[in-house]
């Protein structure tokens, strides 16, 4: 069911994905809305009840000024405020990761568990991918073929307007979105107190194995690794092996030594994961 509130004379709209299972908050990454995490609802209900914002600028949320930081945080505070939920795990891919372990950084007393899909703790982006995206075209399937094999990834935000097909999205404003996410968020990765998983795609431009690695030696024992075969957008590319992995950490917690989990290393990934990935460049701790 499709829900909005207002924050500081914004309207932002979420998906409630419904059921009687404990809420989980899901934010999605750029060139996404919240209907992208309707499979995964499906395979985590009925236990887990999930609940996705659609981030400032995206999907039917209203556009802003400002997408920096502590914009996306208080947009989430603010939602977490409108459900009136005691704490909640949180996931995030890309963009909403980010958005995700600084929320849980600066509000842990809101998040009990943390997934964090595909991004790390120092992000170098690059918008070069969004400067040739498409502004409109006459037709949906226009759209897609001039997206190419990245179509899949952003279809969930294709809409129709008056005269033509465009995104849900500003272009400008993911710019915008993208130059602010850049930076070296260490100090929020390492502050979050609540178990981590962090999800890594094994074939992914953004995330590289070393940086994971860092990553989860930094959090001394709260955070645990898991790749998958998939590029950047593992919950797209591997459905059933990322719910699996989301399913197991909501339900057994994080161990207490560092677990690092190869599944299907080597899997075949299209040019479309690479391109959604140079959304950011790569980045590095090592």
């Amino acid at each position: 069911m499709r829900e909005y509130f207002t924050t500081g004379g914004r309207r932002l709209s979420y998906l409630d994905f419904g059921g009687q299972g404990k809420p989980l908050l899901a934010l999605h990454g750029h060139y996404n809305e919240a209907s992208a995490f309707a499979p995964l609802a499906e395979a985590l209900a009925p236990r887990w009840r999930v609940i996705a914002l659609d981030q400032r600028g995206h999907g039917e949320s209203d556009r802003a000024d400002s997408y920096g930081r502590g914009d996306y945080v208080a947009d989430l505070l603010a939602l977490h405020r409108h459900l009136g939920c005691g704490p909640v795990p949180v996931l995030g891919h890309s963009l909403g990761g980010v958005n995700a372990y600084q929320f849980a950084a600066h509000h842990p007393d809101r998040v009990e568990r943390l997934i964090v899909e595909d991004i790390g703790a120092v992000v170098d982006c690059d918008w070069s991918f969004t400067t040739r995206l498409p502004a409109h075209a006459p037709s949906r399937q226009a759209l897609a073929e001039a997206l190419g094999s990245a179509a899949p990834y952003l279809e969930c935000a294709f809409r129709r307007r008056e005269r033509d097909w465009g995104f849900s999205f500003g272009i400008e404003d993911t710019i915008a979105s993208q130059k602010a996410l850049c930076g070296d968020h260490r100090a929020d990765w390492t502050a979050v107190p609540c178990p981590t998983l962090l999800v890594r795609g094994t074939e992914s431009d953004e995330l590289t194995a070393g940086h994971a690695r860092t990553m989860v030696a930094l959090r001394e024992g709260r955070a645990r690794l898991v790749e998958l075969a998939a590029g950047h957008v593992v919950h797209h590319d591997a459905p059933e092996q990322f719910a699996a992995a989301v399913t197991a950490f909501l339900a057994e917690g994080v161990p207490p030594v560092i677990g690092v989990y190869a599944v299907g290393v080597g899997a075949p990934r299209g040019r479309a994961g690479h391109a959604l990935a140079a959304q950011h460049g790569g980045s590095s701790l090592a």
